[in-house]
């Protein structure tokens, strides 16, 4: 670490005139996505990160005695929080998992003191990651472009989808061999069929970390999940086939994660407009916060599913405006995820809800 961290202010982020546009926009096209999957499936699913793999109870555990850079918001003070956890595949719609595309994690913690965000009800601080350290595109207007393009083969030609998956799996494979990580190769269908309980998940985007600013992520470290990093699930004939893997090692795994925060150091180096260039962690490396821990379990149980997957939303935009999200990306996510919250809760008659006093 050669510079201290950049303190945060305002003037960091850089609002362009068309962001309003732009995100009317990308309403409208989530709409054919939610629309579509609700009639084909009559039922409303998330307009991204539609199926779920599993869910999780556990704890977050905020480390005492950090220095005062990472000391800040939710992690200020040391303390245990309960937490839930659902693993997903970024899809807009309910895929097989032959078709290998990025996983998500979204992470939600009960009970956080502080002042809220705009809008963010209940006492929860959220966080919503993918397995890759970056974004596929620049702006939200560069990703309408390419959302409109998924839009238009949601829930269309599964068949089609696999075979593409698989060639774009091998194109994956020669890319990383030459070091080259090709976030939209993956985002298509590329990206390998792995285990999702051995992956790190990342925030991708940069948020306001109280004094500071920051992007998150969370690294497996017990050894038993440690053993499942780069485990490649063969999913053929097995349409939920990570449903099933995920249930089967949560029941007996020991499962220990650690929440990291990297601190922007150079506003150049680790930009807070462009998730498409990587923080690198030689530059700005990745510092321990809290732990998360997860007992042994059942991931799919009906009522899980029905209080997680159907009862809740996961916004980067619930939280403390210490975490405020930061960037044109973040900006537009705020009110595309209620959009897309409001659409699931008004066609399947189940609002959304908080959890309150720190239960499930």
């Amino acid at each position: 670490m050669t510079q201290t961290p950049v303190r945060y202010s305002p003037d960091v982020e850089d609002v362009k005139p068309d962001e309003a546009e732009t995100i009317m926009k990308l309403n409208q096209t989530f709409d054919k996505i939610l629309e579509k999957t609700a009639e084909d499936y009559g039922h409303a699913v998330r307009s991204v990160h539609a199926k779920a793999h599993g869910f999780l109870q556990g704890t977050l555990t905020v480390h005492d005695g950090l220095p005062p850079e990472l000391a800040q918001g939710l992690f200020a003070t040391a303390g245990q929080h309960e937490i839930v956890m659902r693993f997903s595949t970024n899809a807009g719609d309910i895929l097989p998992d032959t078709i290998s595309l990025p996983r998500g994690l979204a992470l939600k913690v009960m009970d956080v003191e502080g002042e809220r965000l705009p809008g963010a009800d209940g006492r929860t601080q959220d966080f919503v990651m993918v397995n890759g350290p970056v974004f596929q595109n620049k702006t939200a207007d560069q990703f309408l472009g390419n959302l409109k393009l998924l839009a238009g083969t949601t829930d269309k030609l599964d068949g089609t989808k696999e075979a593409m998956s698989k060639v774009l799996r091998g194109v994956n494979t020669v890319l990383s061999a030459v070091g080259i990580e090709s976030p939209k190769v993956q985002t298509l269908g590329g990206a390998p069929n792995s285990d999702p309980l051995g992956e790190t998940y990342f925030s991708v985007t940069p948020f306001r970390y109280g004094d500071y600013i920051a992007k998150f992520a969370i690294f497996p470290v017990s050894k038993d999940l440690a053993d499942q990093t780069d485990t490649t699930i063969d999913a053929t004939g097995r349409p939920d086939a990570l449903r099933d893997v995920i249930r089967s090692e949560t029941q007996v795994l020991e499962m220990e994660w650690e929440l990291r925060v990297q601190l922007c150091r150079d506003l150049e180096e680790q930009p807070v407009e462009d998730p498409t260039v990587e923080w690198k962690q030689a530059d700005a490396p990745f510092q321990t916060v809290a732990t998360i821990r997860a007992a042994k379990q059942d991931s799919l149980t009906k009522d899980k599913f029905q209080k997680i997957n159907e009862e809740m939303r996961f916004s980067i935009w619930t939280g403390l405006a210490a975490h405020r999200p930061l960037g044109n990306i973040n900006r537009a996510r705020n009110e595309t995820y209620r959009h897309s919250a409001d659409f699931r809760a008004h066609v399947n008659g189940c609002p959304y809800h908080e959890p309150a006093g720190g239960r499930v």
